[in-house]
């Protein structure tokens, strides 16, 4: 049944944009849906394939913890796509968060974030990195108070957070997947 955008009215506009969209049904019928609205944004996951750990970044999510969530989550390096590529995003976020200077990009996949909600699509890149491409503490910029902890973690460690439901951010988990798909060998102990 094919859905028309009849008006989108914007009701805020701060950081994300929040619209109430009027739709119609294929026979006249009306409905209304919230849509929010940041723009796009990349993660990436790092790897070292020869030490077998990735690099991740741990950091406050309000809305986590205010849905009965921890306080803090465990993710891939992200950020929004500005005037740049979604592959200079992606490392110029690895480099700010993670501390990590990255080469190659492998292209996952760029899904829709929460499609009944937000206009939110990510770019998802693995990307292989080694003990030298560490070339700065990572952390992020203290003037975007993000509050981020680098964690280099093993990827066995990391599975078995996977199985164990202890990865609860979406791009992450599905990154840890996709690793685990393309790279099997590197999730043996």
């Amino acid at each position: 049944m094919p859905v028309e955008i009849r008006r989108v009215e914007t009701v805020y506009r701060g950081y994300v944009t929040l619209m109430v969209a009027t739709l119609a049904m294929e026979d006249g019928s009306t409905f209304t849906r919230e849509i929010e609205d940041h723009g796009r944004a990349v993660a990436v996951l790092p790897y070292d394939p020869l030490r077998r750990c990735a690099l991740m970044v741990r950091l406050p999510r309000a809305p986590a913890a205010w849905a009965d969530g921890p306080p803090e989550l465990t993710e891939a390096p992200a950020g929004m796509v500005e005037d740049e590529t979604a592959e200079a995003t992606a490392r110029r976020e690895a480099l700010e968060e993670a501390g990590v200077r990255l080469g190659a990009l492998e292209p996952v996949a760029s899904p829709f974030a929460s499609p009944g909600v937000s206009t939110e699509r990510i770019q998802l890149f693995l990307a292989p990195y080694a003990a030298a491409d560490r070339v700065a503490p990572g952390g992020g910029h203290a003037h975007e108070h993000e509050h981020i902890t680098v964690v280099e973690a093993g990827l066995d460690e990391l599975w078995r957070r996977v199985e164990a439901d202890d990865i609860l951010d979406m791009k992450t988990l599905v990154l840890l997947l996709a690793l685990r798909l393309r790279r099997p060998e590197l999730f043996e102990a």
